[in-house]
C-alpha cells in the first residue's frame, strides 16, 4: 500500500505488477487515476486470468527474460497469448524476453504484439546504476552464460551463470521458498558485489546479476538515447526486409 501511494503521487502513465494478479487496490487506483495497469505473464492461462481481473496491458515474458521468468520461449509465448486474448479488444499485448534489438521488436510485432517491453538492454547504458564491475561482466557474457535458478529468490529467475549459481545447482541444499531464500542469498551477494567493485578477483568471478539471454548482443556500452536510436534504425531496416517479401 505504501508503494502504491508513492507511485500514484507522481504523474505516472502506467503501473505494472509481476508474480500474480495485481492487488485490487492497484487496479482501483489505476482506474481512478486513468493510469494503465499491466501485468507480466509466462503462459496463456496467466494472461487470461490477468485480463479477467481487469488488467489493461499484458506483457508476455518468455523464458529468455532476465529475472523471474517461466519456461516458454518468447517466440512461442507471444503468438499463443495474442491468440488467447482475441476478443479482448481493449487489452494490449507487449512481447518481452531476450529482446534487445529493433529487429526483435519487428519480429514480435509481426507475431501480433502491439509493442515490446525491455529490461536487460538498459543495464549496460551509461545512465544505469548497475555497478561498473557488473556492467563489464555483462558486456562480456554470452547468451549461453545465463541460467534459470532458484538460488537467489526462491523462485526461478534468470541471471549470469557463475560459481555461485553452479554451487547451488550442483552441491547446495534445496533453495528456500520465496521470500526466505533472499534472506540467505542477498547478504552474501551484496558482500560479493562490494568486493568485486574494489577489484577482488575472486568476487568478480562469483558476482552474478539478473539478465536475459539477449545479453550476448549487448557487447558495447551505450547511452540510453543511443539504444533508442539503434532500436528505431534496426526496426526500420527489419520492416523493409519484411516488405520485400510482398514485392
Amino acid at each position: 500500500d505504501n508503494m502504491l501511494d508513492i507511485a500514484f503521487s507522481h504523474p505516472i502513465k502506467i503501473i505494472v505488477n509481476a508474480l500474480g494478479v495485481p492487488p485490487l487496490r492497484m487496479l482501483e487506483l489505476a482506474k481512478a487515476n486513468n493510469v494503465a495497469c499491466g501485468a507480466l505473464v509466462g503462459n496463456r492461462q496467466q494472461a487470461i486470468k490477468q485480463v479477467e481481473s481487469g488488467v489493461d496491458i499484458i506483457i508476455s515474458s518468455g523464458t529468455e527474460a532476465g529475472g523471474h521468468c517461466g519456461e516458454i520461449s518468447t517466440m512461442v509465448l507471444v503468438p499463443e497469448v495474442v491468440e488467447a486474448l482475441q476478443g479482448f479488444e481493449d487489452v494490449s499485448t507487449l512481447a518481452a524476453g531476450g529482446i534487445v534489438t529493433g529487429r526483435q521488436m519487428a519480429a514480435a510485432m509481426a507475431m501480433g504484439a502491439d509493442g515490446v517491453w525491455t529490461g536487460s538492454v538498459w543495464l549496460t547504458t551509461e545512465e544505469a546504476n548497475t555497478s561498473p564491475s557488473i556492467k563489464n561482466k555483462l558486456l562480456t557474457t554470452a547468451s549461453n552464460q545465463t541460467v534459470r535458478t532458484r538460488s537467489r529468490t526462491g523462485k526461478f529467475s534468470r541471471q549470469i551463470k557463475s560459481p555461485w549459481t553452479d554451487a547451488w545447482e550442483e552441491k547446495g541444499p534445496e533453495p528456500l521458498p520465496m521470500p526466505l531464500q533472499s534472506l540467505v542469498s542477498e547478504p552474501a551477494l551484496k558482500k560479493i558485489d562490494k568486493l568485486s567493485q574494489s577489484g577482488h578477483k575472486g568476487a568478480k568471478n562469483l558476482a552474478t546479476y539478473w539478465v536475459g539471454q539477449g545479453v550476448g548482443l549487448m557487447d558495447q556500452p551505450m547511452s540510453a538515447g543511443a539504444v533508442v536510436q539503434d532500436f528505431k534504425k534496426d526496426f526500420a531496416e527489419a520492416f523493409e526486409r519484411l516488405n520485400h517479401f510482398f514485392e
